[in-house]
């Protein structure tokens, strides 16, 4: 869902102090500098760098700084940047692997989701990241969670300043489209890694639902990541997930591509199965044609076979049950009749199928004043109550120049099916 703060967006400049906003270029919010080489690097890139000695975690880190330093008065994707501890954590990591460890995330600098990002971000500092600062989430004073409050005021969206980038992980997802970080940590809880992921161009997963430890004690809220390429993100689940190490592979020192996976791969494209509305949403046909037609690339790229399902996927609307299971006292009666029944429905889909595309958001990035009687979670939050892992990927964009995103959903416990799945495609940002 969504939140906001009733605070005016001072802050957060008009799109004429954008310099190249353009949909058909970066959305790059900040002049051209010398960092935008470094910017273009991939996390694997990097960390191959690093480890290779041609980088060190100390420059990585200090040309991040700048470049954050240069956009944040425009982005705000940033509530805190840690100036004066990410260069000592960079020397750390310069240190550990002058020690020879191997370390498959050397030196990449990383956003963490919220001033508390830190807490679950230990398996990726372990891995060598470091954390440069918490990335913007929604401030107090509205119901709706599609937008972020920075240091520097409301966050934007990196490719219409009059736009948000959605939410909640607003900040993650626009500083990873806007090249500061090609990684930054999210949560996602009605689809608030997949919405803002969707609206910036980025990929954004969710895992399934109590692989990794949180603190929704609902159940509703995964951990995820947003990221530039999909590599990135497979390096995310496995070091977040403990598989950073694979024995019989050199995955840690072979230099990276940028589709480099580890996770296994098939000769046989999986099948899926397309779901414009899962049943009961309204999306606008703009955002489903957008939507299918990057569906059916995949299919004609051999990622997927398209299938049709014995019987059309019609879930219940899971607004009621996602309400009840976060109003304190509420009957849940309801949330457990509709989880029930749209368990029924998608384990019958997943005993034909192996995948389900669909839009990742009904609608396509609203302004700053919100989404008015319309749920952006609508294609979203299913899955928070199901527990299915997902991702969105870009799929392109509307006529309103804003990216629109394609969502995959798997099997419970397969993220390695949506990864392996989009391993060698074109799924990777939108620019």
């Amino acid at each position: 869902m969504t939140h906001a703060d009733g605070v005016s967006p001072t802050g957060s400049p008009p799109l004429s102090t954008f310099p190249s906003l353009s949909p058909a270029l970066s959305p790059s919010l900040f002049p051209s500098t010398s960092l935008s080489s470094l910017a273009s690097l991939s996390a694997e890139q990097i960390a191959f760098a690093v480890r290779s000695r041609a980088l060190s975690a100390v420059d990585v880190v200090a040309e991040t700084l700048e470049r954050i330093r240069l956009a944040e008065p425009a982005l705000c994707a940033f509530a805190e940047v840690w100036e004066e501890a990410a260069p000592g954590w960079a020397r750390a990591v310069d240190a550990r692997v002058a020690a020879g460890e191997v370390l498959p995330l050397a030196g990449v600098p990383i956003g963490v989701k919220g001033r508390h990002g830190l807490r679950t971000a230990g398996p990726l500092l372990a891995a060598g990241c470091v954390a440069v600062g918490a990335t913007s989430v929604p401030g107090p004073g509205t119901p709706w969670q599609t937008w972020g409050l920075g240091a520097h005021g409301r966050t934007v969206n990196p490719w219409r300043a009059d736009r948000t980038p959605g939410g909640s992980s607003a900040g993650s997802a626009a500083a990873v489209a806007a090249g500061l970080v090609p990684l930054a940590t999210g949560s996602d809880g009605a689809g608030s890694v997949r919405i803002p992921a969707a609206w910036c161009g980025v990929i954004g997963l969710k895992v399934s639902n109590g692989r990794l430890p949180t603190a929704d004690r609902t159940g509703l809220t995964a951990p995820g990541v947003l990221a530039r390429h999909l590599a990135d993100a497979a390096a995310y689940w496995r070091a977040m997930s403990g598989a950073a190490r694979h024995p019989g592979t050199d995955s840690a020192t072979t230099a990276p591509t940028a589709t480099t996976s580890t996770l296994g791969t098939s000769t046989t494209p999986p099948s899926a199965v397309w779901s414009p509305a899962l049943g009961f949403a309204d999306p606008d046909p703009e955002i489903v044609a957008i939507a299918h037609a990057a569906a059916v690339r995949l299919a004609d790229s051999g990622a997927v076979r398209l299938v049709r399902p014995r019987t059309d996927l019609r879930l219940e609307d899971p607004a009621p049950a996602w309400l009840a299971l976060r109003t304190p006292g509420a009957d849940l009666a309801v949330a457990h009749r509709v989880r029930a029944a749209n368990d029924r429905s998608l384990d019958a889909l997943f005993a034909d199928a192996e995948l389900l595309l669909t839009p990742t958001t009904p609608i396509p990035p609203h302004g700053h004043e919100g989404p008015g009687e319309r749920y952006s979670t609508s294609l979203t939050w299913a899955f928070n109550l199901s527990g299915h892992p997902t991702v969105s990927v870009p799929a392109g964009f509307g006529a309103d120049g804003c990216p629109v995103g394609l969502q995959l959903v798997a099997p419970r416990g397969r993220e390695d099916l949506l990864l392996v799945t989009l391993d060698g495609t074109t799924a990777d940002c939108a620019y």
